[in-house]
């Protein structure tokens, strides 16, 4: 497989609602003041020598700072993203407090052609959300997995 790629995981749960959503808020100035299109499913780059799966557990880990939630993971497929980027993403059933988020972080020259690097969250705050809503804050791209989700939970 050529190309970027990306792996993550979506954790979900069943709320009074109906179900549950976690995302993640993207970190650094680009993102800081948007919401609408700027969460996304906790994911990062792998390398090719390195299994999907294995890659989706261990940037959920570095994005938030704790492991997922134990079970099977569900496959929810790949799509290529506007930019190019491949994302494969799984799904698991499980309950996490965003208060126990620990961020990794990731450093760039800020402001742009200023010389100065500055260190930022990956993830700046986490949440749940109802699927719906979630359709409305989740990069564009990345939409397609809420739907996954949601016809598998459904049974189909």
């Amino acid at each position: 497989m050529r190309g970027r790629r990306s792996a993550g995981i979506l954790v979900y749960r069943a709320a009074g609602s109906g179900t549950e959503v976690l995302l993640g808020h993207m970190g650094g100035p680009f993102w800081a003041r948007r919401d609408a299109g700027a969460w996304s499913v906790p994911k990062g780059e792998y390398p090719p020598e390195e299994a999907p799966e294995a890659a989706a557990r261990r940037e959920f880990a570095e994005e938030l700072g704790v492991p997922p939630p134990a079970g099977d993971l569900l496959p929810l497929g790949s799509t290529r993203q506007a930019g190019g980027k491949t994302v494969a993403v799984w799904a698991v059933e499980g309950d996490l407090d965003p208060r126990h988020v620990v961020p990794g972080t990731f450093e760039m020259e800020w402001p742009r052609g200023s010389g100065r690097l500055r260190e930022f969250p990956e993830i700046d705050r986490v949440a749940w959300f109802p699927v719906a809503a979630a359709h409305e804050r989740i990069v564009a791209g990345q939409r397609v997995f809420l739907d996954r989700l949601e016809a598998h939970l459904r049974g189909g």
